[in-house]
C-alpha cells in the first residue's frame, strides 16, 4: 500500500539493495554535467541517474564528480547508488558507445563496459533498457538485451536491472516471462493518468520499485490548481517539494534534474514534513 502514514527514509532496503528514495537525474545537462552532479551529490543526493546516450546525458561528466568525491574520501562508492541505461541506436546519435553492426547482446556489454569506464566504477547499482525497441510488446532485440542483462546481473557487474519508458501491456509480458523481474520502472509520470497508476498497481504487486521523472515538467497545468496551493500552504513548503513529498509517500522513487542549488537544497527538506492522507489523494485525484 501507498507509504501515507508514517516518514519516508532516505534509503530503502530492497532485494539486499540500500536504494535512496531521491534520485537526482542527469539528463540534458551537456558541459554543466560535471558539476551540477557534484553540487547534487555536496547538497546530500546519493543516488545519480544517468544513461549511456550522449545525445542526450554526458555521463563521462558525472564520472568525474564521482571521481572528484571519492577521490577527496568524503564518501566511499558504497554511499552512491549510480544507475545507467542501456539505448538502442534509434534513439543514439552519431556518438555510439558499441559498435553499432555488432549483435545486441555484444552491443549491451560493450555499454555497460563504457559506462563504468566513464563512471569510473567496477559495477552499477541499477542498469535500465532505456525503452522498448517498439511501442508496442516486446521484440527479439528486447529479450536478447534482457537476457544479458539479466546475465550481467549474475555476474555481478550489475547489482539490479530495470526498464524504462516502458507500457502496462509489455511491462505485463516483461514480468510474465522474464529470468530476472525488473527491480526497476523508470516512467515519465503524468497527472492525467494518475501518475502512472497502473503500471504503479502492477508495480507494487510485483515487488517493483516506480521511478518517476518529469513530475513538474509534464504537469505544469494540475500543478497550478488551488488544491496544490492550498497543500503548499498548510505545510509551509514549495509546490514541487509538495509533489516529491507525495511521490514518495505513495511509493514512488522521484528524479529531479535541477540546476539550481537552492532547489536541490529544498530537495533536500522533503523529508522534513509529511502529508495527511487526504492531501494525498487530493494530489493523486487532481487531474480527474
Amino acid at each position: 500500500m501507498p507509504n501515507t502514514s508514517h516518514s519516508v527514509s532516505r534509503h530503502i532496503k530492497h532485494r539486499r539493495l540500500s536504494i535512496p528514495t531521491f534520485i537526482y537525474g542527469t539528463a540534458w545537462k551537456e558541459l554543466q554535467t560535471e558539476a551540477l552532479a557534484r553540487l547534487a551529490i555536496d547538497s546530500g543526493f546519493r543516488g545519480i541517474d544517468t544513461a549511456n546516450q550522449r545525445r542526450h546525458y554526458y555521463e563521462a561528466g558525472v564520472g568525474e564528480a564521482v571521481r572528484k568525491v571519492l577521490g577527496e574520501r568524503k564518501l566511499k562508492r558504497s554511499d552512491l547508488f549510480l544507475q545507467s541505461k542501456f539505448t538502442y541506436a534509434a534513439g543514439q546519435d552519431h556518438r555510439l558507445p558499441y559498435d553499432q553492426g555488432a549483435n545486441y547482446a555484444s552491443q549491451v556489454r560493450q555499454s555497460l563496459e563504457s559506462s563504468l569506464n566513464h563512471l569510473g566504477t567496477s559495477y552499477l547499482d541499477a542498469y535500465f533498457l532505456h525503452g522498448p525497441a517498439s511501442g508496442r510488446g516486446l521484440t527479439k532485440a528486447d529479450w536478447e538485451v534482457w537476457r544479458t542483462m539479466e546475465a550481467l546481473k549474475k555476474s555481478g557487474s550489475v547489482k539490479s536491472i530495470g526498464i524504462s519508458n516502458i507500457g502496462i501491456d509489455q511491462l505485463r509480458l516483461l514480468i510474465e516471462k522474464s529470468e530476472v523481474t525488473p527491480a526497476f520502472v523508470q516512467n515519465r509520470c503524468f497527472a492525467k493518468a494518475g501518475w502512472d497508476v497502473e503500471i504503479r498497481r502492477l508495480c507494487r504487486a510485483n515487488n517493483i520499485i516506480y521511478q518517476g521523472f518529469s513530475l513538474l515538467t509534464a504537469n505544469s497545468a494540475e500543478l497550478n490548481r488551488r488544491e496544490i496551493h492550498e497543500v503548499a500552504r498548510r505545510v509551509g513548503y514549495s509546490i514541487s517539494q509538495v509533489v516529491f513529498r507525495f511521490a514518495q509517500q505513495v511509493g514512488m522513487i522521484p528524479l529531479t534534474g535541477t540546476t539550481s542549488i537552492v532547489h536541490m537544497k529544498e530537495d533536500q527538506a522533503v523529508y522534513d514534513f509529511e502529508l495527511t492522507e487526504a492531501e494525498v489523494d487530493t494530489i493523486e485525484n487532481i487531474a480527474v
